[in-house]
């Protein structure tokens, strides 16, 4: 059973193609969707249009690649946009494709799953309008929240400006409550993570086996959040391992993410490669309860 599944975020879309429970490739197209929604509720057109024309081509690629089955599913973006309907009408007359719109806590838990697969601990993940944490131990949920901030939406909000960043990150981050989450294994899941672990290791060509495993620590990741918010976006779009489509937001993924660490008592975090799109599918096909 060869498996086709597309991951419409705030930032960009994602394809895996999954043959027997395993991941053979991943691509990614940086479209944005979630382009001002943070001042916004409504997905821009041409955001929509582009966004719509990926998941289309994505579509095509994996009946190319003999996909039985194919799968879509979009986030906060859409979820929370008032004309979300609107955008899911517009792939379904592109490629026929059903999208499948999730809700917050379905997500955390799809990353869960696609990280962990069954062992004890949590994750990260850093969108581009959302961030989930979810921490679970004996297939038992101790933790599960998604609260309205991510790269995208971030960068809406406060561009690149240290002072704004970091007001907009503490009042937001405040939406978690308090739970200590140092006793667990945690990995972090996303774009932002994986870019992270790329810019950590210097890869001119990206090696998702190179950044998978990758442990970054709470400390690094402010770090080169600050130190990028100190370059032009130009000049962090040349930093080896960066990838170019997240040059503007970097920082702020950064920073969140080194943020909601802090917030939750975490020195470190693993980062992964298998995320919400393995977790979707296990769940949408009960290869876990």
């Amino acid at each position: 059973m060869k498996i086709c599944a597309i991951d419409i975020g705030s930032n960009s879309v994602r394809m895996a193609i999954i043959a027997d429970g395993k991941t053979l490739y991943k691509a990614v197209s940086t479209t944005r969707l979630g382009e001002g929604i943070a001042t916004s509720a409504l997905l821009k057109e041409s955001a929509m249009e582009r966004t719509s024309d990926a998941v289309a081509a994505f579509v095509v690629r994996g009946k190319a690649e003999g996909a039985d089955e194919t799968y879509a599913f979009a986030t906060a973006a859409v979820r929370s946009a008032a004309n979300g309907n609107v955008f899911c009408e517009q792939v379904k007359e592109k490629c026929g494709i059903d999208v499948d719109v999730i809700k917050g806590l379905v997500e955390a838990n799809a990353g869960l799953v696609g990280a962990l697969k069954g062992r004890d601990g949590g994750i990260i993940d850093v969108g581009g309008a959302s961030t989930e944490v979810n921490i679970s131990v004996n297939g038992a949920s101790l933790y599960a929240k998604s609260v309205n901030i991510g790269t995208v939406r971030l960068f809406d909000l406060a561009g690149r400006d240290r002072d704004r960043l970091d007001n907009v990150i503490a009042q937001k981050i405040q939406d978690y409550g308090s739970f200590d989450a140092s006793p667990y294994h945690i990995c972090t899941i996303g774009g932002t993570a994986t870019n992270i672990a790329s810019v950590k290791h210097g890869l001119k060509v990206y090696d998702p086996a190179i950044v998978d495993g990758t442990v970054i620590g709470r400390d690094e990741v402010l770090e080169m959040g600050y130190d990028m918010l100190n370059l032009s976006v130009d000049e962090v779009r040349a930093v080896p391992g960066m990838d170019p489509n997240k040059a503007d937001v970097f920082a702020g993924g950064c920073i969140l993410l080194g943020r909601v660490m802090e917030n939750f008592g975490i020195r470190e975090a693993t980062v992964s490669e298998s995320d919400n799109i393995e977790g979707y599918i296990m769940l949408k096909r009960g290869a876990l309860s």
